[in-house]
């Protein structure tokens, strides 16, 4: 990666070690395991994030994890809209105060909301709920980044795209196609909503702590556009849930055939009315298959 200084050629600065260290100190802050905190303190990074997330002045982001800000103010140079979510209290508490410290022009287009992104809704971010379509754009903790990520496609139907930094075998994992060992449940399920790639792999010297994996960023673009259960379209949630309950079937033990896996789940005659040969195994299944499969036994239950 090229040098980049800290000094923005913008409309602000963006935070280097020394940034965050001092910043983690007039916080009282240290980086805990318990939210998976690793800072990010390269300014170079948080660029090739926005960069690979094509976003602009028309861009409203919604930040999970935000820490001391290196991102988020990346984001915010961009000239976008944003709002972070944020889990702990002391660092969401700090944010705005970074934000009008080192982009002082930015704070009228930025929010921080103090809560656990699982528990996230239109209903608490009405900065989301009015079906515009919006992008997440995070550095995702690495011990809850996929149900964050499924959580956040459910319940957003406008979530149109993410580009995230995740550890780099969830990434794999979250990319994977049909047939290759890495291939599993949130690889289905991320693909009932849309498509994913990896985009690049991230050092871990670039962050505070190092952490000891590496970390990689992983780019989605939606192509469903089903309500998620706050919606109207039943059908649609109902089909989703049923394909999700099959999918975590058939990896729940991988290694058997999809009739020995799915015997206690799936009816006689579904697998023929679907079109998918019982003796393969559910690794082998594209997401619609899964979802021909429920159908189908939705369909024997009417």
């Amino acid at each position: 990666m090229n040098d980049v200084t800290t000094e923005s050629t913008e409309t602000g600065h963006l935070l280097g070690a020394a940034d965050i260290r001092r910043i983690a100190d007039e916080a009282g802050v240290s980086p805990t395991k318990k939210f998976g905190q690793n800072f990010v303190i390269d300014p170079g990074t948080v660029r090739r994030i926005v960069r690979e997330a094509h976003i602009g002045p028309e861009s409203h982001v919604l930040e999970v994890g935000p820490g001391l800000g290196s991102l988020t103010l990346a984001i915010l140079e961009t000239g976008a809209r944003m709002t972070a979510v944020e889990i702990d209290p002391p660092l969401a508490e700090r944010l705005p105060d970074t934000i009008a410290e080192f982009m002082p022009d930015a704070v009228d287009r930025f929010a921080v909301v103090n809560r656990d992104a699982l528990t996230v809704s239109p209903a608490n971010l009405p900065d989301f709920a009015d079906g515009r379509p919006f992008t997440l754009v995070a550095n995702l903790p690495y011990n809850v980044a996929t149900p964050i990520i499924l959580t956040l496609l459910e319940r957003f139907a406008n979530l149109e795209s993410f580009l995230v930094m995740v550890q780099k075998e969830v990434a794999d994992r979250l990319a994977a196609t049909p047939g290759s060992k890495i291939y599993g449940t949130p690889s289905v399920k991320l693909a009932w909503y849309g498509e994913a790639s990896r985009v690049g792999t991230i050092g871990r010297n670039v962050f505070w702590p190092a952490p000891n994996v590496d970390s990689a960023l992983v780019s989605f673009t939606r192509t469903r556009h089903d309500p998620g259960e706050d919606g109207a379209d039943g059908d649609a949630e109902a089909l989703r849930r049923e394909t999700f309950r099959l999918i975590d079937a058939a990896f729940g033990q991988r290694r058997k055939t999809l009739h020995a896996a799915l015997k206690k789940t799936v009816p006689a005659g579904a697998f023929e009315a679907a079109g998918i040969d019982p003796t393969r195994r559910g690794e082998t299944l594209t997401i619609g298959e899964f979802t021909a499969l429920a159908g189908a036994v939705m369909e024997t239950r009417s």
